[in-house]
């Protein structure tokens, strides 16, 4: 859009040619009226026709000027309308500005320059399109034009609508509107690219001057005879020359190590099959054929010392390819040098001691292995004379006549001694057996309330000695943990079993259950009793620490602990303690909590009927070897409804193999993880003997992977039931196994 002036321009030539035209029309038609008399009636018919004559030629003048003046008016506005195109549509923005600063007019490129629409510019203050920091150019710019009235121009940031920078040169002029008041007029050129590729450049100068004048390496550049044209700071300092010394003088060759040289001419010279000489060509020849080139060689100081040096060598070549000299840049590598052979010894002494170590835990192992192998194998030959003690000396206490009080006291001696040498031996035993990886655990449900009443039914009695009381939690909803039933109550035992013993005469006791904030379930044990130092509780789980204990006269291995410690990490638990000294202890384990176990917790399947295969006259034996009496419960409710089958039960290995012997059921469900004898080894003592061979016998476990599954198989199960019981194909597992026995 054109500015007033230019607008007050065109319009003054459009009028003028239009009042040109207009009164030549008028002095046309005054002439021929001044001849015209006021009447026709005193003329002659041939003056009148020549009158009539004339005012057609003046008419057809008239029309000629007529058709003219519309032609200039067209090309007029022809002309107008180029030159508006030519004003909005300039590769340049331009824009009418008041003195005040406020946008009067403005072009599209200058709208599309700033992302807005024309519309919106007008009125606006330039200044609030220019990025903050740089306002103040302009600022200066607009008054020094104003002050001088000449053209001024600066570079500055502009911004666009969406908040985008670009950088813009303005271009600000003074002019005038139609009434002859002041203005400015700007150019905004967007020079984003320019500025852009001079800022690389500046940075691109400025890291090859940092490049060039760094201290950390040399860089030596040569022409293409080698001879050296620029030494920089860094092979200056590197080597000790001064650049005035070498430039235009020697080669990098002169000032490099000569046997390496020549050694690289041969490695050379044998690699392409071309004599290399061993000199600055053997430095270079690489590069010179466009090949990569980095190696190590020792430069020579002016000093006489020498310098091993990482070096890389480029060919420089002009634009037409034509090769002007070479760069080469090197390190200094000695601290490297030195480095790799410390690290060198270092990894022989690593290796050493590695072989040493190795040597050492080989050892340990076969040791440790022995040890348990050892007891291991010495449980049955230690409780088979121990049991004979145990034995006797009951019978001794109980026979008739009974002993003499001197005699009693003996026997209750041998009794202390044999039940306290019993628990050590269990206690080694479990310790040897973790240690070595060979413990079998029962990982399944566990119901704590039933744990916790077989552990207040062990613990009474030691109570009642000690005279301190034990409470235990009253849990309003089953507890269930993840954990090996057996396992879970020796823990919570010994806990017991330690905060009677060390606790106060009228101690008390206190068990509770709660669920943590990471979602497991915490089981504490707090006593009353001394409690425990700092130095104490580090010292806890250490095997036989008893932690200052061994003069006590109460009786402790210093085992307990340690094997607790060991099962509960086995169960994926966590066990630890907690202490103030005169206020007692509270020793804790937390366990991953499961589904309540109730008498058909395990039972995935609605309820059925089954029609048994026999009457019931015809009773039938299933012997379920089960160490876990809920599980036990389970399978009761199941066979009950069962009226041919009569289910008895053995709760480890070595009982139920004696029951299978002594009875011969007809079916035998077997558990996997047992107490000593496992089901596996069970299975094949049966099936090794003639009597029970023929029993079938079903694998019934929580061990439920597919692996498990196909090992159990192998072994010999007849069936491999998984936890939790598929009623369904339990009772259809029962009849099959039933119907085998009958062939």
């Amino acid at each position: 859009m054109m500015d007033k002036d230019e607008q007050a321009e065109v319009d003054a030539a459009s009028g003028s040619a239009l009042n040109t035209l207009r009164l030549r029309a008028e002095r046309r038609w005054t002439d021929h009226a001044m001849v015209f008399p006021d009447s026709f009636e005193t003329h002659s018919p041939e003056a009148v026709q020549r009158l009539l004559h004339d005012l057609r030629v003046h008419q057809i003048e008239l029309e000629m000027q007529n058709e003219e003046l519309r032609e200039s008016q067209a090309a007029l506005d022809a002309s107008r309308a180029r030159y508006f195109d030519l004003y909005d549509l300039a590769p340049v923005g331009y824009c009418t500005v008041s003195v005040q600063g406020l946008i009067l007019q403005a072009n599209l490129t200058a709208a599309s320059l700033l992302g807005v629409p024309r519309s919106a510019l007008v009125k606006q203050p330039l200044s609030r399109l220019i990025v903050k920091e740089d306002q103040d150019i302009y600022y200066l710019q607009r008054k020094q034009l104003l002050e001088s009235a000449e053209p001024q121009s600066c570079e500055l940031r502009m911004l666009k609508n969406d908040g985008a920078q670009f950088w813009a040169k303005l271009m600000i002029s003074a002019a005038h509107d139609a009434d002859g008041a002041p203005e400015l007029r700007v150019v905004i050129s967007d020079v984003s690219v320019r500025k852009l590729a001079e800022e690389a450049l500046f940075r691109a100068e400025l890291m090859q001057n940092a490049i060039f004048h760094s201290a950390n390496f040399s860089m030596i550049a040569t022409d293409a005879q080698g001879v050296i044209q620029l030494f920089n700071i860094g092979a200056e300092r590197m080597l000790g020359y001064a650049a005035a010394d070498v430039l235009n003088k020697i080669t990098p060759a002169d000032i490099s190590d000569p046997q390496e040289l020549i050694a690289r001419a041969e490695a050379l010279s044998f690699e392409f099959g071309n004599p290399i000489t061993p000199g600055f060509e053997a430095l270079t020849f690489k590069a010179a054929h466009n090949i990569v080139d980095m190696y190590e060689l020792t430069y020579l100081c002016q000093d006489g010392s020498r310098i091993p040096a990482a070096v890389s060598v480029t060919a420089l070549r002009d634009a037409q390819e034509q090769l002007i000299g070479y760069l080469l840049i090197g390190t200094d590598n000695t601290a490297r040098k030195r480095v790799e052979a410390e690290r060198t010894l270092f990894d022989q002494l690593l290796q050493d001691k590695n072989l040493a170590l190795e040597a050492a835990r080989f050892a340990a192992e076969r040791a440790n292995r022995a040890k348990s192998d050892f007891l291991s194998s010495m449980s049955h030959e230690l409780r088979t004379p121990l049991g004979a003690i145990l034995g006797f000396a009951q019978l001794i206490e109980s026979g008739t006549p009974l002993p003499t009080p001197t005699q009693k006291r003996s026997v209750e001696q041998i009794l202390k001694a044999g039940w306290y040498l019993l628990d050590l031996i269990n206690e080694i035993l479990d310790l040897a057996l973790i240690e070595s990886g060979k413990l079998s655990l029962s990982v399944e449900p566990v119901s704590l309330g039933d744990v916790m009443l077989e552990c207040e039914s062990l613990i009474e009695s030691q109570a009642q000695k000690y005279r301190v009381s034990v409470v235990f939690p009253e849990l309003e909803s089953p507890h269930c943990v993840q954990g090996d039933r057996m396992r879970v109550k020796q823990v919570l035992v010994n806990f017991l079993s330690n905060a009677i013993k060390y606790n106060k005469v009228g101690g008390a006791v206190a068990v509770t259950c709660s669920r943590t904030a990471e979602d497991l379930i915490r089981i504490s044990v707090r006593d009353t009793g001394a409690g425990l130092s700092p130095e104490q509780l580090g010292q806890l789980f250490q095997p036989f620490n008893r932690l200052g204990q061994e003069a006590n006269v109460v009786e402790g291995t210093g085992i307990g602990l340690v094997v607790s410690k060991r099962l509960v990490e086995l169960m994926e638990g966590r066990i630890g303690a907690e202490s103030v000294v005169g206020e007692g202890c509270e020793f804790w384990i937390e366990l991953k909590p499961m589904t309540a176990l109730q008498s058909a917790a395990n039972i995935v399947e609605s309820r059925s009927e089954y029609s048994p295969i026999k009457s019931a006259d015809a009773l039938r034996t299933l012997l379920y070897v089960e160490d876990n009496p809920a599980n036990l419960m389970l399978i009761e409710d199941l066979i009950a409804r069962r009226p041919d089958l009569e289910l008895l039960s053995a709760q480890d290995g070595q009982q139920g193999i004696e029951m299978a012997r002594k009875v011969l059921p007809d079916v035998i469900l077997m558990d996997i993880n047992l107490p000593g004898v496992s089901g596996i080894k069970a299975l094949k003592v049966l099936g090794d003997d003639p009597n029970t061979a023929h029993i079938p016998i079903i694998a019934l476990s929580a061990n439920a992977i597919p692996r498990d599954i196909e090992n159990g198989l192998k072994a010999g199960f007849f069936r491999y039931l998984t936890k939790p019981i598929k009623v369904a194909e339990f009772m259809d597992t029962l009849d099959l196994a039933l119907k085998f026995t009958e062939k």
